[in-house]
C-alpha cells in the first residue's frame, strides 16, 4: 500500500521491451534507501516489484496487463517517473490509500496557472468517473490529489507549488497521458451495496435502504 506521497522524481535508464511486457530500469536515490529486491516501489503509481538493483537504480518487471491498463508502455530512456516506496507498518499516512492498482488512462485536457497554484483539468474514461467526487481524492501518476471539480467527462485538480516542483506534474501539458486510480473506499463501497448487501435486488432502491435502516 502507499499514500500518493512522492518521494522523489526518478528518470528512466531502459526500457527492454518483451512481446507484450517490459522490463524498466529507472534511475533513483531515495527510493532505494532500506530497498531489498522483492520489495514495491510505485512507479507513476504502478506497483512495481524491484527485480534488480545497485548503487544508482532498480529494475522491475511490468506485465501485459499492467501495460494494457498505464502509461507505462510509453516509457522510454529519459523519461521522468514519480517514486514512492510501499509504505511502512510505522510511517506517517500523509495523502490517501493508494493501492498501487491503475483504474484507467487519463488525458490532460488543460493547464491553467491560478496565482499560486496550478488547475490540471483530466479528461477520464466513463467507468472510471462514477468513483471520483469534488473533495475526494485521487491518484495521479501515483500523486494524491484533492478533487476540486467534476464534470461529466473529467475533472480538475488544484496544485499547490510544492507538489508541481516535488512530482511530475510541473512538466504536464495538455495530452498527456497519466494514470489514474480512484479512491479504493468508494469501490468497496459499491461492490458492498450493489452485491453483498442485498444480492436479490438490482442496485439502490428506496425498500433496500429501509430493510437496512437508512
Amino acid at each position: 500500500m502507499f499514500t500518493g506521497i512522492i518521494e522523489e522524481i526518478g528518470t528512466v535508464k531502459e526500457v527492454r521491451h518483451g512481446h507484450r511486457s517490459a522490463t524498466v530500469t529507472i534511475w533513483a536515490e531515495k527510493v532505494l534507501l532500506g530497498t531489498s529486491i522483492g520489495d514495491s516501489i510505485a512507479v507513476n503509481g504502478v506497483c512495481l516489484t524491484v527485480i534488480a538493483m545497485d548503487d544508482d537504480s532498480f529494475s522491475a518487471d511490468a506485465t501485459p496487463e499492467t501495460i494494457s491498463r498505464s502509461s507505462l508502455g510509453q516509457m522510454h530512456r529519459g523519461s521522468r517517473v514519480n517514486l514512492e516506496r510501499a509504505m511502512a507498518a510505522d510511517g506517517r499516512f500523509g495523502g490517501h490509500i493508494v493501492m498501487g492498482h491503475i483504474d484507467g488512462i487519463g488525458k490532460v485536457s488543460r493547464v491553467i496557472k491560478d496565482d499560486n497554484s496550478v488547475l490540471l483539468s483530466i479528461e477520464a474514461p466513463p467507468a472510471l468517473m462514477r468513483y471520483i467526487v469534488e473533495k475526494g481524492s485521487i491518484a495521479i501518476d501515483g500523486i494524491s490529489l484533492t478533487v476540486a471539480k467534476v464534470w461529466e467527462s473529467g475533472f480538475t485538480v488544484s496544485v499547490i507549488p510544492h507538489t508541481a516542483s516535488e512530482t511530475t506534474i510541473g512538466w504536464m501539458v495538455a495530452g498527456t497521458a497519466v494514470n489514474l486510480e480512484a479512491d479504493i473506499i468508494g469501490k468497496y463501497a459499491e461492490k458492498f451495496l450493489m452485491h453483498e448487501i442485498s444480492p436479490r435486488k438490482k442496485g439502490i432502491t428506496a425498500e433496500m435502504l429501509s430493510e437496512y435502516g437508512f
